[in-house]
C-alpha cells in the first residue's frame, strides 16, 4: 500500500492556493494515475469567462450532475460507479474524462469546492482503495482550506486603513494610542475594530491578531 504521508505533508506546507494548484494537485494526479486533475472552489465561478460561466454553473449543478449531488449530500469521495460511463459521457463528452474520481472540500459543514481526477476509457476504473485514499486526502485539503485559504480570503476584506489598525493592535497599542498615531479619534478606532471583527468573524483583538499572523505565515 502506498504511503500517503508525503502528500499530507505537501498539502500542509502549501503556502497559498497557487502553490497548492501548481505543486500539490499534479502530485495527487500522479498518485491516482490520472490523465487530468483539478481543484475548484464554488466562489471562484464568477471569475471565469462570462461566456463560459453558464456552462460551468450547469456542469457543477447538483440538479444536473450526479457526482456533484453525491458530494453535496454525503461530503464523501465518489467515483463513476454512481453513474455509468455512458451516462457520464452525455454530461461531459471529453474522451479523457471516461473514469471519474472526485472528492469534497468542506468548510464549516458546507461543500465549498472539490478535487477531481479522470482517466481515459482504455485505463482501469478507479476503485474502492482510491476512494479510501482520497477521503484521507480531502480531510487534509479541507483542513488547509480552513487554516490557510479562509483566513487569506478574510484578511483580503480589510481596507488599507483597517490593516494599519490591525498592525498597531498587534504591537499592543491601545485604541487611544492608535488614534493618536493615525490622527483619528479613539471612537473611530473602536468603530473600525467592530467592523473588522465582523469581517473576520472574530470576537476579540487577540483572535484577530492570531488570524492575521496565520495569514502572514502562509503568504
Amino acid at each position: 500500500m502506498a504511503n500517503l504521508q508525503p502528500l499530507f505533508e505537501a498539502i500542509s506546507t502549501a503556502k497559498n492556493e497557487r502553490e497548492l494548484r501548481s505543486q500539490v494537485i499534479p502530485n495527487l494526479g500522479k498518485y491516482f494515475t490520472a490523465t487530468r486533475s483539478g481543484l475548484f472552489f464554488f466562489d471562484q465561478l464568477p471569475m471565469v469567462d462570462p461566456k463560459l460561466q453558464k456552462v460551468f454553473e450547469t456542469a457543477l449543478s447538483a440538479d444536473y450532475n450526479p457526482v456533484v449531488r453525491y458530494l453535496v449530500d454525503r461530503h464523501s469521495p465518489v467515483h463513476d460507479q454512481v453513474i455509468s460511463p455512458k451516462a457520464w459521457k452525455l454530461i461531459c463528452p471529453r474522451p479523457d474524462h471516461w473514469h471519474v474520481l472526485a472528492g469534497p472540500l468542506v468548510n464549516r459543514g458546507k461543500l465549498i469546492g472539490g478535487v477531481g481526477f479522470t482517466r481515459t476509457q482504455d485505463m482501469k476504473a478507479f476503485n474502492t482503495q482510491n476512494l479510501i485514499d482520497l477521503s484521507a486526502i480531502c480531510l487534509h485539503l479541507s483542513t488547509w482550506v480552513a487554516t490557510v485559504r479562509s483566513t487569506s480570503l478574510q484578511s483580503d476584506r480589510l481596507t488599507d486603513r483597517e490593516l494599519e489598525i490591525a498592525t498597531l493592535v498587534a504591537q499592543g497599542l491601545t485604541n487611544a494610542e492608535i488614534g493618536a498615531k493615525l490622527w483619528i479619534t479613539e471612537n473611530s478606532v473602536k468603530q473600525a475594530l467592530k467592523r473588522m471583527f465582523r469581517k473576520l468573524e472574530v470576537s476579540s483583538r487577540a483572535e484577530m491578531v492570531a488570524m492575521l499572523k496565520a495569514v502572514e505565515v502562509a503568504s
